[in-house]
């Protein structure tokens, strides 16, 4: 059967790679991916799907659905499809969709005595504020039992943890006045905000080694003789545990009260979209790899143990889940990069496109069809999250 399923994917690859160079050809920046989804929306209806677009209040993100019998797992895919601003698909994204699609038709047209559930959904906007993050909360993902992605890489390879990421913008109101004549009237926001860096900085030697603040003045505070009234600051605190990195916001806004104690200011907190760190899938990241080897795929490498921050760990947070990179370009090459957009539409992209999908379509197949195994990928879910909020 996983031949079967792997030849059938190279049966209807030319017309994955071409939906993927249109994809590519559009490059259309987060949140106005309107022709990128309209092609994976209307290849998906043709296949035999049931589309629903413009869920959760995002006019470029969708969900499609087939079903086959009853009471069966319901498996979650999920594509983005947004390019980066100025530089279209530095990032592989067109890819995705096209991967994802051949996966779900070679299941859907070759798994014929199980009972199951493919539901797709269409992610806009991972490249700027995250369009999962809003997803879930209006209610999306709630209907799957696991989440499956695919990424473009430099090898072929699984994630393992990911960081959370909190943006915070703090703004420093003081009072303005004559800093050589009357600088006791004054109060300055700009002292309160070098004493939160400076706060943040005594608290890094309190933190555990994998997490990051870094920190930046947004606005300037106006001339040297004159008591800044206003100063405004942005912070990123990221770890790779959510639960913790509540922990150390909490340790962050007490520093905050302090300047503003300090020097008797006010101020406010301005919070940005929140990426959550990805709960480690160690049997679905196995079973990803054992069917990329099954199919030869290029490149093969150990798990990256760390990554950085992506809205699909707000999802892997909440459910089981896993993303697959399949390389298309040399060993060495940064994403976000002119090497990702000279080989978007190659002949390695194309492969891409076809080895992506059949190591989708087999490990939803192991997914499906092998008993207790989707029951053992969440007992670990529920262990590990338990374990990391010790």
């Amino acid at each position: 059967m996983k031949r079967q399923i792997s030849d059938y994917i190279d049966s209807c690859n030319s017309n994955l790679c071409k939906m993927s160079d249109e994809i590519f050809n559009y490059s259309e920046p987060s949140f106005q991916e309107f022709k990128s989804s309209a092609v994976l929306e209307k290849y998906l209806e043709n296949a035999g799907f049931s589309v629903e677009k413009g869920i959760a209040g995002l006019p470029t993100a969708f969900k499609a659905v087939y079903k086959q019998g009853t009471d069966g797992p319901s498996i979650g895919l999920l594509c983005e499809y947004d390019a980066l601003v100025g530089l279209g698909h530095g990032c592989g994204h067109h890819l995705q969709g096209p991967a994802i699609i051949g996966a779900a038709q070679a299941i859907k047209n070759n798994l014929l005595d199980q009972a199951y559930q493919l539901v797709i959904y269409g992610t806009p906007g991972e490249e700027t504020s995250g369009g999962k993050v809003q997803m879930l909360k209006e209610g999306c993902f709630q209907d799957i039992d696991a989440a499956i992605m695919v990424h473009g890489g430099n090898a072929t390879q699984t994630d393992i943890r990911s960081m959370a990421l909190s943006t915070i913008t703090v703004n420093f109101h003081g009072k303005t006045s004559h800093a050589a004549i009357t600088p006791e009237l004054g109060k300055s926001a700009l002292d309160a905000l070098i004493l939160t860096f400076n706060g943040v900085e005594f608290l890094r030697e309190h933190i555990k080694d994998d997490t990051r603040i870094s920190y930046t003045i947004k606005t300037g505070t106006g001339p040297v003789n004159s008591v800044p009234a206003q100063a405004q600051g942005e912070f990123d605190l990221r770890s790779y545990n959510s639960i913790y990195l509540d922990k150390v916001i909490n340790r962050f806004e007490n520093i905050i009260k302090g300047a503003a104690l300090m020097t008797d200011t006010t101020y406010d907190l301005t919070y940005g979209s929140r990426f959550e760190s990805k709960v480690p899938a160690y049997k679905l990241n196995k079973l990803f790899m054992n069917n990329a080897q099954l199919v030869d795929a290029p490149n093969i490498k150990p798990a990256r143990e760390k990554t950085g921050s992506t809205d699909f760990g707000n999802v892997v947070f909440q459910i089981p889940g896993a993303c697959i990179r399949v390389a298309f370009v040399p060993e060495g090459t940064p994403s976000h990069s002119q090497g990702f957009i000279a080989a978007g539409k190659s002949d390695a992209g194309h492969k891409m496109v076809g080895y992506a999908a059949k190591i989708v379509a087999l490990t939803v197949f192991d997914l499906i069809t092998k008993p207790g195994l989707l029951n053992e990928i969440k007992d670990e879910f529920k262990s590990i999250k338990n374990e990391m909020q010790k």
